[in-house]
């Protein structure tokens, strides 16, 4: 009978290889059930009004303009036409419809073509171009407020409405609060609501029957998909609240 021969010890490099990959199996073990975990989580609060009420509140918390306004400024970065910057012009277009006297001015990046656009769009909504102002550098919402403290730094104590998208509207209020802007408040640029009843026909229109019939489930239908784009924008912006907190820059 042939005898056993007992296995060789491992070497150190190879002990320590492995201890590695199990290290690393158990990481990505506990990172996948945290992402399942948020996933779900995420499922579940879009069948509720929470993301809407987070995405709002990241909108209003910081305050909300009211009165005539010395200076109007937009904050701007998507391309033109855009949404974002659609709705942007036409808050700031309405804000100097009541303010008249009041100069407005575009923070923007280093592109003379949007702001060219922008002018051109709050012309159409009746803002003479003689009244706006542009600052083109401002790659984020902290380069664009040392760009105005730079720039104009008679602002500084201007009442000024402060026009951007609600859900960057917190951290831009308190990043411009930050050097000096004693008096800003926010106008942040929502969308508006589409209030039709958006039901239909599902067999009237051709639908097969023996599929779910959505037709009245307008909630299913677009409130779920909506509210899960919202978790998105809005975890994004409470990770940019934090790393600007950590930057000293709120």
């Amino acid at each position: 009978m042939p005898l056993m021969q007992a296995h060789a010890p491992r070497p150190p490099e190879v002990r320590r290889l492995l201890g590695w990959a199990a290290a690393l199996a158990r990481a990505l073990r506990h990172l996948c059930m945290f992402v399942g975990v948020v996933a779900f989580l995420m499922l579940l609060l879009a069948f509720t009004r929470v993301p809407f009420d987070a995405h709002r509140w990241l909108g209003t918390a910081g305050g909300l303009c009211s009165g005539p306004q010395d200076a109007i400024v937009v904050l701007g970065g998507s391309g033109m036409p855009s949404g974002p910057e659609l709705m942007r012009c036409h808050v700031a277009a309405q804000l100097a419809r009541e303010s008249t006297s009041a100069s407005v001015v575009l923070l923007l990046p280093q592109d003379t073509a949007l702001a060219k656009a922008m002018v051109h769009e709050l012309g159409l909504k009746g803002v003479p171009s003689a009244h706006i102002t542009w600052v083109l550098h401002g790659r984020n919402t902290r380069e664009q407020a040392v760009d105005l403290a730079q720039a104009m730094p008679g602002m500084k104590n201007r009442r000024m409405a402060l026009v951007t998208a609600p859900e960057n509207m917190y951290r831009s209020l308190l990043t411009f609060r930050k050097l000096g802007f004693s008096q800003v408040a926010g106008a942040p640029a929502f969308d508006h609501a589409l209030f039709s009843d958006l039901a239909y026909d599902h067999l009237g229109i051709g639908g097969r029957g023996y599929l779910p019939d959505l037709s009245s489930s307008t909630g299913l239908r677009y409130n779920f998909w909506n509210y899960l784009k919202l978790e998105i924008t809005c975890l994004r912006e409470y990770a940019a609240m934090a790393y600007y907190r950590l930057n000293g820059w709120t």
